[in-house]
């Protein structure tokens, strides 16, 4: 699968390879001067014709220092290029790279959510932090190719002005050699393969073990976390060692066998077609030049066939996850803004995979402005139901519609900017509360902020020592789980949503703190539409109605009174 290369990527590409075939002439043109110069110096008249002819027709003498200011010239004329290579073989990739990684994240930033939920997120993660770099890496190694390419090819010119016999032989060895290493080539690239499933196994490793270190601590497990771990670098380094062996035999047969080859070049030039030294002094300078540049060829395809699976991985995600696009919001009516109902009819979600329904054939409403809690035991269908009335997910069959208005197509991301999701584990960024607060709403003055504070019975914020620009640590670490609970709750709530839904927010929290959310959530009442998923405590026993699933089925609605 071919890299996706835009407009300005193509042009660098155009101005890159004229920089290569510059650097190439420039040193072909410096080898070649070696024949006069040997001419001159012997004072022999063995010069061939194309370079008197050339040094006549720019008007130049065939003596000793112009030949050497010549030389000079085209040394300094071929840094300058290669500086200028190095620059624009470097912005290249980097622009490749961070596109591919960019389009990769925005692919999976605007993936459906059924889809996206089901993905495996650690291996996501590795191909976005290390297997896209692999793809620059192999970027590198294939324009190093190339430049080598090109080189060669102003090599193979400058031999063939000074004899052609003789660059005709060197490049049949050369094609015979890169098409010997074929096999070490399709070697490498499944080696590769290897690299990314390494990668993915320690990434897998050390995200969960980061995750669970109170959990292993508790355990007293560190022993094994670590056994673990080194298993999987153990395996990671194997690959590696691997690939780093068959690279060194393949340099050290190719610097042997390109030896053997130009020694036998030699014989056959100097016995046979009576090449003098004028001619073969020369060629073996531009054979022991091209026969390292060979071996590096060789290594940098090696390279790139080891590092090509990283960027077939990157591709197929990219296509995987835009193949499951949502639908873009579409210009037209705003969101309906719930002064009815939520409402549910015969509603069923299947996911792939799974042997029953999610949810079946579910019909229900929820009266804008009620509190309703959803219980039933795990896998009933809870989560699928609040993504439903989300607009996070659409029906596999049936109808979910916010004041009669069906959320089909664009219109379902559209509602979402009245939804607000407050799950079970209180995510906050690494920051201070500010910048987490204004995550709902960038623009939020002062006292925006305080209300959504106080409404989240979150007040204890401004006892903080830095108040709202307390930083609260890495994942919020820095404050109690409750603590960090109601700043989402805030948060939430500063988005002044239609329909708040909290999933399990209140189960992992004591009951002095589940007490607070519960009476933040009461004195909500009638301001917005309330889902509590699967919470039978205090900030249950807030809620008008129940609904219980079993099975992906709805079973049972009862109303009750609000404590």
């Amino acid at each position: 699968m071919p890299l996706p290369l835009s407009r300005g990527d193509k042009h660098s590409v155009a101005l890159l390879v004229l920089l290569m075939l510059l650097s190439a002439l420039t040193e072909g043109f410096g080898l070649v001067l070696l024949v006069p110069m040997l001419g001159v110096l012997g004072g022999s008249d063995a010069v061939p014709e194309p370079v008197t002819q050339a040094l006549a027709d720019i008007g130049l003498p065939l003596t000793l220092p112009v030949l050497l200011a010549l030389f000079v010239l085209l040394v300094a004329l071929r840094a300058l290029v290669n500086y200028a290579r190095t620059m624009q073989s470097f912005a290249l990739e980097i622009a490749i790279v961070d596109g591919l990684r960019e389009r990769a994240w925005n692919a999976l930033l605007h993936c459906d959510w059924r889809h996206l939920s089901q993905m495996n997120q650690t291996d996501n993660a590795s191909l976005l932090i290390s297997n896209v770099d692999r793809v620059g890496y192999g970027i590198s190694e294939a324009l190093r190719g190339l430049a080598i390419l090109i080189t060669l090819g102003g090599l193979g010119l400058a031999a063939l002005v000074i004899s052609p016999w003789i660059a005709v032989a060197a490049a049949a060895i050369g094609v015979a050699v890169l098409i010997a290493y074929r096999g070490m080539r399709r070697r490498a690239a499944k080696l590769g393969d290897e690299l990314t499933d390494a990668w993915d196994r320690v990434h897998s490793h050390m995200t969960e073990g980061l995750g669970a270190l109170r959990i292993i601590k508790s355990f007293a497990r560190e022993d094994h976390a670590l056994e673990t771990g080194s298993q999987a670098f153990a395996g990671l380094r194997e690959t590696q060692r691997a690939f780093l062996r068959d690279a060194g035999l393949a340099q050290a047969s190719l610097h042997v066998g390109g030896a053997l080859c130009l020694a036998a070049l030699v014989w056959v030039a100097t016995v046979h077609w009576g090449a003098g030294a004028v001619q073969v002094l020369p060629l073996v300078a531009l054979f022991a030049r091209a026969l390292p540049l060979i071996g590096s060829l060789q290594q940098t395809l090696q390279n790139w066939a080891h590092a090509r699976p990283a960027a077939d991985a990157a591709l197929s995600l990219i296509e995987t996850a835009e193949a499951e696009r949502e639908p873009a919001e579409e210009d037209g009516p705003s969101p309906p803004a719930l002064s009815q109902a939520i409402t549910l009819e015969g509603v069923t979600v299947r996911y792939a995979g799974r042997d029953r329904h999610a949810l079946e054939a579910a019909s229900i409403a929820f009266p804008a402005g009620s509190i309703t809690a959803i219980a039933g035991p795990s896998g009933a269908g809870k989560s699928t139901l609040a993504d439903l009335i989300a607009g996070l997910i659409a029906p596999d069959q049936g109808i979910v519609s916010v004041d009669g208005i069906m959320l089909d197509g664009g219109l379902r991301r559209a509602w979402r900017s009245r939804v607000t999701y407050v799950q079970q584990d209180p995510l906050l960024f690494t920051g201070t509360v500010r910048s987490n607060l204004l995550w709902a709403d960038p623009y939020a003055d002062e006292a925006r902020l305080a209300t959504a504070l106080g409404d989240a019975s979150a007040d204890f914020v401004h006892d903080l020592p830095e108040g709202l620009d307390t930083r609260v640590g890495e994942g919020g670490r820095q404050l109690s789980g409750g603590e960090r609970q109601r700043i989402v709750l805030a948060r939430a709530l500063l988005r002044d949503p239609a329909l708040l839904i909290l999933d399990e927010a209140a189960s992992a929290l004591d009951l002095e703190s589940e007490s607070r959310i519960a009476e933040a959530v009461a004195r909500l009442r009638g301001r917005m539409t309330i889902v509590i998923i699967g919470h039978k405590g205090v900030l249950g026993d807030v809620a008008e109605r129940d609904i219980r699933l079993e099975s992906g089925r709805v079973v049972e609605v009862r109303e009750r009174r609000a404590v």
